[in-house]
């Protein structure tokens, strides 16, 4: 349990043990004691916890709740806590003001734990999956699907620091009508460059990239191909297309930092039988009819808008099939919890997949789908839709080469997921306290500067493990500024963001607090000197900004940006 659960525990206990003393002296009338919340007021002048219980009781108690309030306070004991003083205010919350440097073995705790401060065991090793990106492999990766990417990754790693088994997997969209379309388009493309007539279908791809991948073809097998019949080119030509493509996918992503565990091919559920499968155990269920010459699912009796068609009139299942088959794929490999992260154009099919879950026994609510909304890209103050290099649409490689891996992986994930993101493309590349990345990554570097200067000067902290806890005591006592007391609770605050982002799904979280911990660390800077004329002084604050550090490599860990020591 981190310092800041263990006061919030500290203080419930308190507080249940004065409100049992009331009842039993009978000056508050009451069976049963509720569940209530201690939480950190927005206003500092309100104390360090609030506490809600008297409201909670008024009615049951038949008095009121600032009343209620008064009588608990009255008889909480805080020896031994840090509590300072004890107030009620307003309607009857109960404020708990504790003393300045409550907070200070923080410092000892972050340097004690190191990678592991902020390490949570919410999951208790549950195992999750969470899939996210699943680009079409028809063509290059887009702006949805970097925000996806980054959103995903930093997701990942704070379910995975919070205690759960992770797998992160990217699903392959390989069958289908899309790559029919894909099959046609290289094809036309293929008898053009060759001199001959080819037509791109309606719903073809024009892609410079089709013309790409059949100018190489031509480079290293020629014409070979002209006089083959059209369905077995076709079928090369895809297979040839869509192994790069997806080698392409594989090299773009891992220049941006992030990989999967598992790649998971589409068209792997059609060869092994498992579509037919679920669409033959959905008849079984009674959850089918025919219609129009195709097999419907009902979807309308398991939350959906309407029926949605499982088996087309040409025989064919549809994508939609494809998904079922793929969500019970999850949860018959031994998923306890499996998290979807779609564009937000997918909202219709949440309630279709989850009922279709439903329908074949699962728990629909075991599913979790992220809708992410549209990203848009700004440069010279307007809207940006072509790549500066190549005068196309802008790609997640584009975008990495234009601002770098870190501005991109922090841009993406300012905002929360369901909210429409501005990316300032000049922002990102500028060298000032403007840029977000640039002003959290500059705190780093700052604080490796500070302890190059005490390296130089012949300072030398010892290690952690050995400093006499007298000697943790007295630095403790030394940071009694208002800026150090500030960071030191900033720092406190590290746990808590880690699993209310696990608990809500945001990463967002996690680069506002980065922002807010970097603002807090440049005012203490600006205000206290590290390197003084008081050795011990000196070491305290030298402490402090070695645990500054520490939760700022632990953060852009999670984000998947690097801390320079330099800038």
């Amino acid at each position: 349990m981190y310092l800041k659960d263990e006061v919030r525990q500290t203080l419930k206990d308190r507080i249940i043990r004065a409100l049992k003393k009331a009842i039993d002296e009978k000056v508050i009338v009451a069976e049963t004691i509720p569940d209530f919340y201690l939480e950190v007021p927005q206003d500092p002048g309100h104390g360090d916890f609030a506490a809600n219980i008297a409201m909670l009781m008024a009615r049951e108690a038949k008095m009121p709740p600032r009343k209620i309030g008064e009588l608990i306070a009255a008889n909480i004991d805080t020896s031994d806590t840090p509590v300072d003083r004890v107030e009620v205010a307003g309607p009857g919350f109960i404020n708990f003001y504790l003393k300045p440097t409550w907070a200070n073995v923080v410092i000892f705790d972050i340097l004690t734990k190191g990678r592991d401060y902020g390490r949570q065991e919410l999951g208790g090793g549950r195992k999750i999956q969470v899939e996210f990106v699943s680009a079409n492999p028809t063509g290059p990766m887009h702006m949805g699907n970097a925000r996806g990417a980054a959103l995903g990754d930093a997701l990942s790693s704070i379910l995975k620091l919070s205690g759960y088994d992770v797998t992160k997997e990217f699903y392959i969209n390989d069958a289908g009508n899309q790559i029919e379309n894909f099959g046609l388009s290289l094809e036309a493309r293929y008898l053009e460059l060759l001199g001959q007539e080819g037509h791109i279908p309606e719903g073809g791809y024009h892609g410079e990239d089709i013309k790409d991948h059949m100018r190489n073809l031509i480079a290293e097998e020629g014409n070979r191909f002209l006089h083959m019949d059209s369905p077995s080119r076709r079928a090369y030509f895809i297979e040839y297309a869509l192994k790069k493509n997806i080698q392409r996918m594989k090299d773009d992503l891992e220049n941006f930092g992030v990989y999967f565990d598992i790649w998971f091919s589409e068209q792997s559920l059609h060869d092994t039988g498992k579509v037919n499968e679920v669409i033959n155990l959905l008849k079984q269920k009674g959850c089918t009819y025919e219609k129009d010459g195709a097999l419907w699912f009902t979807a309308s009796e398991f939350g959906g808008d309407k029926d949605e068609v499982l088996i087309r009139t040409n025989g064919l299942p549809t994508y939609f099939a494809s998904d079922i088959a793929y969500h019970k794929d999850k949860f018959d490999r031994g998923f306890d919890r499996v998290i979807d992260i779609w564009g937000a154009d997918h909202h219709g099919h949440v309630a279709r997949v989850k009922g279709a879950l439903k329908a074949l026994g699962y728990d629909p609510d075991r599913l979790t789908v992220i809708l992410m909304q549209l990203v848009r890209l700004y440069r010279n103050g307007e809207i940006a839709r072509m790549s500066k290099r190549t005068g196309r649409t802008v790609t997640l490689a584009d975008i990495v080469e234009e601002v770098g891996r870190d501005a991109a992986r922090f841009f993406f994930n300012m905002r929360g997921a369901d909210t429409h993101l501005d990316f300032d493309l000049d922002l990102a590349i500028k060298q000032s306290d403007e840029n977000p990345v640039y002003y959290v990554q500059y705190a780093h570097a700052r604080i490796c500067s500070i302890l190059r200067q005490a390296s130089e000067q012949g300072i030398s902290l010892p290690e952690i493990e050995s400093i006499p806890l007298a000697s943790k005591d007295k630095y403790a006592l030394l940071l009694t500024e208002k800026s150090e007391i500030d960071l030191i609770k900033k720092l406190a605050d590290f746990p808590g963001e880690i699993r209310l982002a696990a608990e809500n799904l945001s990463p967002y979280r996690i680069t506002n607090y980065c922002m807010e911990l970097s603002s807090v660390f440049h005012s203490f800077y600006n205000s206290c000197r590290v390197l003084t004329d008081d050795k011990d002084l000196t070491n305290a604050r030298l402490l402090l900004v070695t645990a500054v550090r520490q939760v700022l490599r632990n953060a852009f860990a999670i984000l998947g940006i690097s801390a320079p020591e330099r800038m």
